[in-house]
């Protein structure tokens, strides 16, 4: 029963549920999805997946110039990098 309570604790959680949030400006403002990962691999990034997410981000897992494994949340219309992950 107890654990029934602290799952319930972690659900109502704003923390469990927070995402990252890039923007609430229209899709019809956004940079072009190819164009932006385009240039992105002239910078020199590796990438191995690519999704637009609940938060309105362009979220790219791959590997930066320096060969160290990246999760980036992305602006999809500024491009500016939100929040990025690195794995060394």
């Amino acid at each position: 029963m107890r654990y029934i309570a602290l799952f319930a604790l972690m659900l109502g959680s704003p923390l469990a549920l927070a995402s990252t949030e890039c923007t609430t400006a229209d899709r019809s403002t956004w940079q072009d999805p190819e164009q932006f990962q385009a240039q992105l691999k002239e910078q020199g990034y590796q990438i191995s997946k690519f999704k637009i997410t609940k938060g309105n981000c362009y979220e790219i897992y791959g590997f930066d110039k320096e060969k160290r494994k990246v999760e980036i949340y992305h602006d999809p219309v500024s491009g500016k990098a939100i929040k990025t992950e690195i794995e060394d």
